[in-house]
């Protein structure tokens, strides 16, 4: 049985009250709230562990080395990682696929060499490959989709060539909710010897993600997005590719030996980490993984499925309602407007019923442009919202469209 009772126990922020109405909290594709679990293993950390990693032969310096890399090994496990060899701790999605962006544009493309996209991608996942194409002349091209939000993929087939470098996509998007076919676009992707990224961001906190069953190449995700801490996240790579890419940064702990003349580079992963990693915040997305993983990935994602399905059914009982994304695979992200009401001023009005709900164009204005608006308002779902959240938000939503008539 999923607890949905206890499972919020777990997470104190969940049962305080804003404007004196009870906190109901609909912005988890933001951020995810923090269970006492991964906030005390902050705290514990620094009160008796915190010590630099790597660099000290004292009793907290290895014992935070250990908390650190076991940290990895977590994460390894989670993703279904070959290595640990390929988990790389980076600030979170954004840095990720900055990363990846620059080392593997220096080390494998040239001008007129092209990146493929999505239409429905953040922005982290455009401008990262557009100051590429500012930098070195490289070409994006972009997958268009449908009017239910779902890529178009016989586009996708037509937009390979013998200058398609790599193709870069969210798994789910945090707009439409969509759950892209990610596995079947990376086999296509293979197919024409090109290398594929994932952006998990949106899919690790809902789903089972193994990237060995993906055949991923890169995989990237952010802990706050996963019921951890801010700063810290994730880039998966195969070990083939990581070990070809040159570092993206210079510093300690990325080096073998420093002279004047010549530097050489550290082994994987730690190539990639230049400087004093997040050691206090890679502990705690550990439990984050853990706590999620002992209710159960499968567990959460049949939960939320059912609690999308009674949402938009709920949502599209409101006159008026406008649901943008209507994918057959769509996960618990729903963005809508009604009738003419402008979204920040739903948003704002939600808001003082309680109700956390983000507003505009969510880091993905090129998707804005594609169906034609500015912006939308998005409720976003997590492991601890309940049916009553949603009935509570459908009936703020009839509320404040009977104040604008």
């Amino acid at each position: 049985m999923y607890d949905i009772a206890k499972i919020r126990e777990d997470f104190p922020i969940l049962s305080r009250e804003v404007y004196g109405k009870p906190l109901i909290y609909l912005d988890n594709g933001a951020t995810t709230q923090k269970p006492r679990c991964v906030v005390d293993s902050i705290v514990e950390e620094y009160y008796s562990v915190n010590s630099n990693v790597h660099r000290g032969v004292h009793f907290l310096s290895q014992q935070a080395t250990n908390l650190h890399e076991a940290s990895r090994e977590t994460v390894r496990k989670f993703i279904n990682a070959r290595s640990t060899s390929e988990i790389i701790f980076t600030r979170g999605t954004t840095e990720s696929i900055n990363l990846v962006a620059s080392s593997f544009t220096e080390r494998f493309m040239k001008p007129g060499d092209e990146v493929i996209v999505s239409v429905m991608e953040h922005h982290s996942n455009i401008v990262s490959w557009q100051l590429q194409a500012e930098r070195k002349g490289i070409v994006l091209k972009v997958i268009p989709m449908n009017d239910c939000g779902e890529l178009l993929l016989d586009e996708y087939e037509k937009l390979f060539s013998e200058r398609t470098k790599l193709v870069s996509v969210a798994q789910v998007s945090n707009v439409l909710g969509t759950i892209n076919p990610v596995k079947e676009m990376i086999a296509t992707a293979h197919a024409h010897g090109v290398p594929f990224l994932v952006d998990g961001a949106q899919s690790i906190p809902h789903m089972k993600v193994d990237v060995q069953d993906l055949d991923a190449d890169f995989f990237v995700f952010s802990g706050h997005k996963v019921y951890g801490p801010t700063g810290v996240g994730v880039l998966y790579g195969k070990e083939n590719l990581l070990n070809e890419l040159p570092p993206y940064q210079g510093g300690g702990e990325m080096i073998q030996n420093v002279s004047f003349e010549k530097t050489t580079f550290n082994e994987l992963p730690f190539k990639f980490e230049a400087g004093t990693p997040d050691y206090i915040g890679t502990t705690s997305l550990a439990k984050a993984l853990d706590y999620v993983s002992a209710i159960g990935m499968d567990e959460i994602a049949a939960y939320e499925h059912e609690l999308t399905v009674y949402a938009m059914q709920r949502m599209k009982e409101i006159p008026g309602m406008r649901i943008f994304g209507e994918a057959e695979h769509k996960g618990g992200v729903i963005s809508f407007l009604v009738g003419n009401i402008h979204h920040f001023d739903m948003g704002t009005l939600l808001d003082r019923l309680g109700i956390a709900v983000r507003t505009g164009h969510h880091c993905a204005e090129p998707l804005m442009t594609r169906l034609g608006i500015t912006g939308t308002v998005r409720a976003s779902l997590g492991l601890y919202t309940t049916k009553e959240e949603i009935d509570a938000l459908v009936a703020g939503i009839k509320r404040v469209s009977m104040m604008f008539g």
